[in-house]
């Protein structure tokens, strides 16, 4: 039977996206806001109606990979995170842990300290200096765990001069993480009692584009190495599920959020074992970096992190006033903490709610306990709801598409140099995504019940 073609709208659907993507690729900075949430709604709203209108499967599947491939020579116009990057890279190439030293202290002392030998300072400094000037946090030491390192250190190693090629290098592994992805998708959705053409809800979703591909986040690595956990689960291949979900807390560290979801569904004396497999694995990746300053900056980039940085934020922005209002300054070095504090306890709680634990509820459960924790955190970038919208696929749950669409309006900060938030357009963004999970939370109707281990 040959394969069912697209029809003439969903055609001009496809193209709309493509003219689109182009445009935000290489011709959008992101100062130009109008520019950039039009061509965003542009895509947004081809997206919907592909999915309305039941795109097959196989066309949907080129579709995404072409939409990633306009991409590849680009230069992420709406991230300047890539000169970060790049300067670990460029550290790991040569050498230095990139743990150790933040860059204006490298650049106060010509890097002697950390980079031995004149020759290799006179081939590397000049580089540095360059970079410097671009980077968004010259003052933070490096946060980016051994996956990502290792990343930027081969990729820094293959194009020594170029950000181009480095960025053409990340590119290449974020591809290839999402063919991954997209294989896992097709794996796990037929397993757990969903349609094989519900992948396309995340493979042509613009912010998972836009974010990954185009920016060069490694969230979509991350959620390959969840993805390979899960998969791996349900094949009941336990001790390779904790090694994948190891690389995935080597990746970002937010998949140690997955731990306690599983010990009443692997029984606890395995679930100890697949605890120690994996800490061992996010052990074993650290092994090149470690130090007794490892530990000790990170810390303090954690605690920076929580007391200091804010953006996009919703629970945090209603209670920053009250802190105002109460001290006459921001408490934010309070309010951060406590807030990551209730996340935690909150993710605790539904683990313990779950009726049935199984390994088809797990996806449910995790994007909830996600959901909560970027609810009360004090910064959400758009390409941390990448993993959101990736996990609401396993699920009944579509608020996280609606979230992924919206965030887009973060950017408004970006118009200018001071970087000042619209709140308006934040308070937009967070009403339109709660209004959806609030209607989602009350219906007693799913699409799959056993795939709502809360219910």
């Amino acid at each position: 039977m040959p394969a069912k073609l697209p029809s003439l709208s969903q055609c001009a659907a496809l193209l709309l996206s493509g003219a689109a993507y182009a445009a935000l690729a290489y011709a959008t900075p992101r100062v130009q806001l109008g520019q950039l949430v039009g061509l965003f709604a542009v895509a947004l709203a081809a997206y919907t109606w592909l999915l309305r209108s039941r795109l097959p499967l196989r066309w949907g599947l080129g579709a995404a990979l072409a939409f990633r491939l306009l991409w590849l020579p680009a230069a992420p116009a709406l991230s300047d995170d890539v000169y970060r990057f790049r300067w670990d890279g460029l550290l790991v190439a040569n050498g230095v842990n990139p743990f150790r030293f933040r860059p204006d202290e490298l650049i106060a002392d010509g890097a002697r300290t950390a980079v031995p030998g004149e020759a290799r300072r006179a081939a590397l400094l000049p580089e540095l200096q360059q970079l410097y000037r671009q980077l968004n946090s010259p003052h933070y030491y490096s946060v980016y765990p051994p996956v990502c390192q290792f990343a930027f250190g081969a990729g820094a190693g293959l194009f020594p001069t170029s950000n181009a090629g480095f960025a053409a290098s990340l590119r290449a592994v974020i591809l290839l993480a999402e063919v991954g992805t997209a294989w896992l998708l097709l794996a796990l959705l037929p397993a757990l009692g969903w349609p094989a053409p519900r992948a396309l809800r995340y493979l042509l979703h613009p912010l998972v584009i836009v974010e990954l591909t185009g920016n060069l986040h490694f969230e979509g690595v991350l959620f390959g190495f969840i993805l390979l956990a899960l998969w791996l689960l349900s094949r009941q291949k336990w001790a390779a599920s904790a090694v994948a979900l190891g690389l995935g807390v080597a990746t970002k560290l937010l998949p140690l959020l997955v731990l306690p979801l599983l010990g009443r569904r692997l029984g606890w004396r395995r679930f100890a074992v697949y605890s120690l497999l994996c800490l061992g694995t996010l052990l074993l990746l650290f092994g090149p970096f470690l130090s007794v300053d490892l530990f000790v900056n990170i810390a303090r980039s954690l605690k920076l992190y929580f007391r200091s940085f804010e953006f996009n934020a919703s629970v945090y922005y209603l209670l920053r006033p009250i802190g105002y209002w109460l001290t006459t300054y921001n408490q934010i070095a309070i309010i951060g903490p406590a807030l990551a504090l209730l996340s935690g306890l909150l993710g605790l709680g539904l683990a313990w709610r779950e009726r049935r634990p199984t390994l088809a509820g797990l996806p449910s459960t995790l994007l909830l306990m996600l959901t909560a924790y970027y609810a009360l955190a004090t910064t959400v970038h758009p390409w941390y709801l990448t993993l959101l919208v990736g996990l609401s696929v396993l699920t009944r749950f579509r608020y996280a598409l609606v979230w992924g669409g919206l965030a887009i309006l973060s950017y408004a900060a970006y118009r200018t140099s001071i970087y000042a938030e619209n709140l308006w357009l934040v308070a937009l963004e967070y009403a339109g995504m709660y209004a959806v999970l609030l209607w989602e939370l009350t219906r007693r109707t799913s699409e799959s019940p056993e795939m709502d281990s809360l219910e």
